[in-house]
């Protein structure tokens, strides 16, 4: 059975990383037996430094989209098969809109805002020994900083940050309407991403101006706690 290293179910949320949220719907949506494996401790020795991977026997696959064009292609899978080319390319713009640049707002609110990372802290240090527990967390937040500066994020206010998550949020809003998901009536590639991007903040048990700004739309809201009564209704 595929290995699925992950961070696990927190927040409210089916993973903490809205990359492996998106992994898990892949798979669970197209019937994948996979075994989820929690292995925080060791994601400075995973391939590339992150999760999600996958061990497929002696195959390893790091990476999301690297790990659904794996599977895809071993159980011959096209989402996307009834979308036209003209979707298809709208479907990619769309995708790399959220996964780079609005998955870095999430990071900003839960990295660098104080309020919310108290909590994300606790979470993923509190369990370590002494006095791991209060070195690892301030390393990690400080890496996790230079990332977002060298990203860009970081040279934004968080009043422009909120600002650009609400163009996110706004947009996506208009796009999706009343359909059940953003190209029709099934899930394409795009609603992968689409979920676990916007369900990391609709969805999320923590605190911040952001997720209540995400809250406001409410098909978005509704979208994404439908997609997770049907396919997660355990987590």
């Amino acid at each position: 059975m595929i290995k699925l290293h992950s961070f696990g179910a927190a927040f409210g949320l089916i993973d903490a990383s809205p990359f492996v949220s998106k992994v898990k719907f892949f798979m669970t949506l197209n019937s994948i037996d996979y075994e989820e494996v929690h292995d925080v401790d060791k994601l400075g020795k995973a391939p590339k430094q992150k999760f999600p991977y996958i061990e497929d026997g002696e195959k390893i696959v790091a990476d999301s989209d690297a790990i659904i064009d794996y599977l895809s292609q071993k159980h011959s899978i096209d989402m996307d098969s009834w979308l036209s080319d003209e979707q298809r390319a709208l479907s990619h713009l769309l995708g790399k809109s959220l996964e780079e640049n609005l998955y870095w707002c999430l990071v900003h609110s839960r990295w660098i805002d104080d309020q919310t990372w108290i909590k994300v802290r606790s979470h993923f240090f509190d369990d370590l020994p002494f006095p791991l527990n209060k070195i690892v967390p301030v390393i990690a937040r400080r890496g996790t900083i230079k990332r977002i500066n060298g990203h860009g994020m970081g040279a934004h206010s968080n009043q422009e940050i909120l600002e650009i998550a609400e163009q996110s949020f706004d947009s996506l809003s208009k796009i999706l309407g009343e359909q059940p998901y953003f190209f029709g009536d099934k899930p394409s590639r795009f609603d992968l991403i689409a979920f676990s991007q916007i369900s990391a903040h609709t969805l999320c048990t923590l605190d911040s101006p952001m997720i209540k700004l995400s809250r406001k739309h409410k098909n978005l809201l509704s979208y994404t706690q439908r997609i997770k009564e049907v396919y997660f209704s355990n987590t």
